[in-house]
Parts: structure tokens; C-alpha cells; sequence
């Protein structure tokens, strides 16, 4: 029997079009890299040459995109690359997958929600009001020092970026058509008052602040070619987005044509508007000032004009916003896809009697991210989605690889650029190859720092890495695999 698409046998109806994804791909993507990574990337290793970065994480990403949408039109289903994998792989890489993907969205919603605290306590310190660190940052904290840095416990808890996390779970789990109502609106808000910042910001840059635009290294990946390396692989997380467009192929009206626009226009809006701004922001503020969880806010008031600070601050909170409620929308449909094939329980596929939303999924969801926003620190959370995303970005293209070589009706409308060649009954494309490559050339400096601070004595993101690993394989072992088996059957 011919597969039938999800939305007509699970409920989730398909009512979005190609307006509706480009607005969620923006929506996803323009948020954390421009209004918290960046400031960390250009401080900690690449310095001016952040614009470089962004480039080199885009050319990357633009690969990667152009994989998903071929297979988005190919096989319009909600989950996604999880969906790929398991239909080209099976079930095990597909669990694999699933469970990267699930990395990557938890953690995303905590970073995005840890920048959210950073602005709102810059705005309301403009009214005067004063957020007590002991609710403002988090449990474990990254300290910078002559000889480094290390990880410490400070014995506070960033409580208002758990509510900022717990927020828009909250608001997805009201239904697609509220929350996108909000999306629509946020992300309007964020890219004027992001455009303004790039305008106005340019007026006032003191083009010292870029020389030397490429700092000579320091030692590991601090600065130099080895820093804008790293810096790449960090902001690599920042272009996320178009896997959120995949993940509502079931819910679009003609997700052949809709989905590839939705990805590639949303990666071109948003890469252009990074750049932009990092050339603007490296400008105002010297690089070696911008480790904040909030470094736009701290660029525009070295502007001094205290209204269009606050003006910005707010685009900031609303582009972060529409980040929150795109990645809980999309982290809840890849635990749907999960949970329809036995791999994840059943409540995480459960729909609201009215509201056609997965509302317990984004409600557990969101409460796990609220922890993880509590108590982790910034750098921590993006090294640990850079690491996931590079291998979950491979085996995307090893995915349509695969099904070019082996399921050739199931080809959509959209195909990759560049053609490719046949080796022994194996397509090899030069889009997905090139993909493979640029994933793993950004996992490998994110490796290397993670071994370099395990040897240094700082286990904690090597403890965490392999006990979600651990947690992942148990998973599958004493639940998943056998009811997934049983419902394939």
C-alpha cells in the first residue's frame, strides 16, 4: 500500500503554505546567532573575522538545506531527517538521528531562553530595575581566566530563562494557529528593528574596533585561522531553522514546492542580515568585550541614544521570542514522528481535542528545557547542539544518497544543483558529499576543544555528551526497538 501522508491519518491537518514556512524559517533561524552567539564567537576565538565565520557556517548550512529540501519534496512528512533516516536506513540510525535531533532542539530552547534573560534584565536595568543574580544566572557558570577556562558552580539558578522556556511551550501547546499568529508578528518585530540596528549602528562604528580584523592566534583556537574555524563550528547552531521548516511537511498544502522555498529563502534572508550585523556589531564594541549573554544590547547603548537601546532590546526579547515558539513547534513534531513508531511513548504524539496541538508533548518539552536553562551556561549549550547537529546534518545527506539510489520514484519536484556520478550502483552527488565534508570539518574543532578542556580537567561536557548517549542506547534497547518492530509489522 502506497505510504499516505501523515496529516491525513494522524490528525494534523495541512493548512500552511510557502508564506507560512519562509515566516517559521525565519522565525527559527534569526534569533540566537545574531542576538546571543555572536558576541561569544567574535570575543573567544575569531574577533572581527566573525563575518568569516558566519560565511564559511552558512556555505555549510546551505548545503545541508539544499539536502533537506530535496528530501522534504520527496517525502512530505512530519519528523523530518528522523523521517528520512528511518525510511532510507531503518529504525536504528533512526533512532540515532531522532535522539540527536532531540539533543539539539532541548538544548537549542534553553540557549535561546538563557539570551531571552540576558535582554529582558539589560531592558528592565534601564527602568531601573535590577535582576538579582541568584534568578538571573545560571547554576554552572564559564570562567575565563590567563591560563583559560574552566567550569564553576555558582549556587544560583537562572529561574527567568526557565520561565522563558516554559513560556512558549505553553503558548505552542495552545494550538499552530495562535502560535503562528504570534510567530508572524514576532518575526516582523525582529527584522525591522534588526535592519534598524545594521542602519543606524553603521553611523556610529569606529572602524579602529576592526584592526585587526583577523587577531593573531593566542594559543588553541583563540583567535586566528584556527579561532574563525571554531567560531564557524559554534555558529553553525546559529543558521538552524530550515530543519524546523521540514518538520511541518505534513502540515503544508503543497509541501513539493512549499518546503525547498521555505528553507532555502529563509537560509538566504538570514544569512545575509548575519552578516550585516556582525560587521555593525564588531564595530561599535571592541571583540574582547563581547562575551555577554546579550551583546547586541550592549552595542547599541555605546551608541548613547538611550530610547532606540531600549527600542532595540525589545526586537531582541521578540526575536528571541519567535525562536522559543518556532523550536517548540518543531521539537514536538519530531517526538511525534518518534512516538507514532513506538520509539518514544504515546503521550508525546497525543493531540488536543480542539486545538489540533500536541499539547503534553510541548508542555514536557518545555519543562525540560527550563532546567537545562536553569542551570547551564551559554557556550556550554552551544558546544553541545554543535556536536550533535554536525553528525545529525551527515547523515541527512548520506540519506539522500540513499534514496536516490535506491527508491528513484520517490522523488519530488525539487532536485539538488551539480548533478553527481554513479559508483557501482550508488549515486554520489556533489551537494551531499560536499555536505558529509563541511559537517564534519565543523564538528572537528568543537571536538578537539571538548578533549583539550576533559584533559584540563573539565569533564562536564564529555560527562554530558556520553551519558545522553548512554541514556539514548538504554532507550532503544529496553523500549523502543521492540515496539517499534511491532508496529512496523
Amino acid at each position: 500500500m502506497a505510504d499516505t501522508p501523515l496529516a491525513a491519518t494522524a490528525g494534523l491537518k495541512p493548512g500552511l503554505g510557502w508564506g507560512s514556512l519562509l515566516i517559521l524559517g525565519v522565525a527559527q533561524i534569526l534569533g540566537a546567532g545574531v542576538y546571543v552567539l555572536i558576541g561569544a564567537a567574535a570575543s573567544l576565538y575569531a574577533g572581527p573575522a566573525v563575518t568569516v565565520s558566519f560565511l564559511i557556517a552558512g556555505l555549510a548550512c546551505l548545503l545541508v538545506g539544499l539536502c533537506y529540501a530535496e528530501l522534504a519534496s520527496s517525502v512530505p512528512e512530519s519528523g523530518s531527517a528522523y523521517s528520512y533516516c528511518k525510511l532510507t536506513l531503518g529504525v536504528g540510525p533512526a533512532w540515532a538521528l531522532g535522539w540527536l535531533l532531540f539533543l539539539e532542539f532541548s538544548v537549542a530552547a534553553s540557549l535561546l531562553a538563557v539570551g531571552f534573560s540576558g535582554y529582558l534584565g539589560s531592558l528592565l536595568s534601564d527602568f531601573g530595575i535590577v535582576l538579582p543574580a541568584a534568578i538571573s544566572t545560571p547554576a554552572i557558570q564559564w570562567l575565563h581566566h590567563a591560563d583559560g577556562a574552566s567550569l564553576a558552580v555558582s549556587g544560583h539558578a537562572n529561574l527567568v530563562a526557565a520561565a522563558a522556556a516554559l513560556g512558549a511551550g505553553g503558548i505552542v501547546a495552545l494550538g499552530t494557529s495562535r502560535s503562528s499568529l504570534a510567530n508572524s508578528v514576532l518575526v516582523i518585530v525582529k527584522v525591522l528593528v534588526l535592519l534598524s540596528f545594521i542602519v543606524i549602528g553603521a553611523s556610529a562604528v569606529e572602524p579602529a574596533n576592526w584592526s585587526p580584523f583577523l587577531p593573531a592566534n593566542e594559543g588553541g583556537f583563540t583567535y586566528g585561522w584556527e579561532g574563525v574555524a571554531r567560531a564557524a563550528a559554534l555558529l553553525f547552531f546559529a543558521f538552524l531553522g530550515f530543519e524546523t521548516v521540514s518538520t511541518a511537511a505534513a502540515e503544508t498544502r503543497n509541501p513539493q514546492r512549499d518546503v525547498p522555498i521555505g528553507i532555502l529563502g529563509s537560509l538566504a534572508v538570514c544569512a545575509t542580515l548575519y552578516v550585516l550585523a556582525a560587521i555593525v556589531l564588531t564595530g561599535l564594541v571592541p571583540f574582547r568585550e563581547l562575551n555577554v549573554p546579550d551583546p547586541i544590547a550592549l552595542a547599541v547603548d555605546r551608541i548613547g541614544w538611550p530610547q532606540f537601546a531600549t527600542v532595540i532590546k525589545i526586537g531582541a526579547l521578540a526575536g528571541l521570542a519567535s525562536v522559543l515558539l518556532a523550536n517548540a513547534f518543531g521539537h514536538s513534531r519530531v517526538c511525534y514522528a518518534m512516538a507514532r513508531d513506538g520509539l518514544l511513548p504515546d503521550l508525546f504524539r497525543k493531540l488536543h481535542p480542539t486545538r489540533n496541538s500536541l499539547w503534553i508533548a510541548n508542555l514536557l518539552l518545555a519543562a525540560l528545557a527550563a532546567i537545562n536553562a536553569a542551570l547551564l551556561p551559554i557556550a556550554l549549550m552551544a558546544d553541545l547542539i554543535s556536536f550533535g547537529v554536525s553528525f545529525m546534518f551527515a547523515m541527512v545527506a548520506i540519506c539522500l544518497i540513499r534514496i536516490r539510489s535506491t527508491q528513484p520514484e520517490r522523488l519530488g519536484r525539487f532536485r539538488v544543483p551539480l548533478g553527481g556520478v554513479w559508483i557501482r550502483g550508488t549515486w554520489f552527488g556533489v551537494v551531499p558529499v560536499c555536505a558529509i565534508v563541511m559537517s564534519f570539518a565543523m564538528t572537528l574543532p568543537v571536538a578537539i576543544d571538548i578533549v583539550q578542556q576533559a584533559l584540563g580537567g573539565d569533564l562536564l561536557p564529555v560527562v554530558l555528551l556520553a551519558s545522553y548517549a548512554a541514556i539514548g542506547a538504554l532507550l532503544y534497547r529496553f523500549y523502543g526497538r521492540e515496539r517499534a518492530l511491532q508496529r512496523a509489522d
